[in-house]
């Protein structure tokens, strides 16, 4: 369950520049499989029901598979967040930048369904950042639920409860899309290889994290 509270400056900062993350790296994987996801696990979830009707159980069992994948590594996620202290999120961000660079490496050399694995294990990661009490505080990868909270808050403000709750959401939709027109751009240019550049923007911010994770305990 996304439980979203109002975030710190430093949090919000992180959240943001993960959705954008998810962005780029759903709208690669998107292009790449001809119209299915590697981190919006909805959208899959109605292909999966479609493909019955138009194009047999190939693509079912196809879908059905990231499904399981995506699953397996939100577990994977949750598992290492629990067992981890200090270090968290620094941990499960190397983890995630190690599977997108897998995922680059694999697909320069043509083996494009393994890396489309690797970036379904490492969206599905990602979501363990903020996840506390077996929560998911902030989901990132998904759009759905920080789109309905834009629209509940547009009307706390409207009603004169809460005026600027609408702002975090918004932001973290706005990451989302900027990240996924440069994976777009990317894409045109180098394909599928343009995750490497996930990968490196995911060490630089596990690098930050550690920087601030050695500070406070989080």
């Amino acid at each position: 369950m996304t439980v979203m509270k109002t975030l710190s400056k430093p949090a919000l900062a992180l959240a943001i520049c993960l959705s954008a993350l998810a962005g780029y790296v759903d709208v690669l994987g998107f292009i790449q499989l001809g119209g299915y996801f590697v981190s919006f696990m909805s959208g899959n979830s109605t292909r999966l029901a479609a493909s019955f009707a138009e194009a047999g159980n190939y693509d079912a069992l196809f879908i059905l598979a990231i499904i399981l994948v995506f699953v397996f590594g939100s577990m994977a996620g949750a598992l290492i967040s629990h067992f981890s202290t200090r270090f968290r999120r620094t941990i499960i961000l190397c983890i995630v930048g190690a599977l997108l660079s897998g995922a680059s490496i694999l697909s320069v050399f043509g083996l494009m369904h393994a890396a489309v694995i690797l970036m379904v294990l490492a969206m599905s990661s990602e979501n363990a950042l903020f996840q506390r009490d077996g929560n998911v505080r902030v989901g990132l990868t998904y759009m759905t639920g920080t789109l309905v909270r834009v629209g509940q808050k547009i009307a706390s403000s409207l009603l004169g409860i809460e005026h600027y709750g609408w702002v975090q959401p918004l932001l973290l939709w706005c990451g989302f899309i900027s990240g996924g027109f440069l994976g777009a751009f990317m894409f045109s240019s180098v394909g599928l290889a343009g995750v490497g550049l996930a990968a490196a923007a995911c060490f630089l911010m596990a690098l930050t994290v550690y920087g601030r994770e050695r500070r406070l305990k989080v």
